[in-house]
């Protein structure tokens, strides 16, 4: 798991599923889980993403979904 802070250092965790090329991503007490990437996607995002490009995933994607 990797904790990673914004531009307003806003905390979000995200961890990773190799197996199903998916992420997990913790933000404010919610958890939110990503479709499946491509393979170079998921190796991209997984090594190069900062907070900020986590956050811009969340805002300008659908992509994903709450998790209870």
């Amino acid at each position: 798991m990797q904790t990673l802070k914004d531009i307003t250092q806003t905390e979000i965790k995200i961890s990773s599923n190799k197996s199903t090329r998916t992420f997990t991503i913790r933000k404010n007490g919610s958890k939110y889980r990503t479709g499946q990437f491509e393979k170079s996607e998921f190796s991209e995002a997984q090594r190069f993403w900062t907070g900020n490009d986590w956050m811009n995933f969340l805002k300008q994607s659908n992509d994903y979904y709450i998790v209870k």
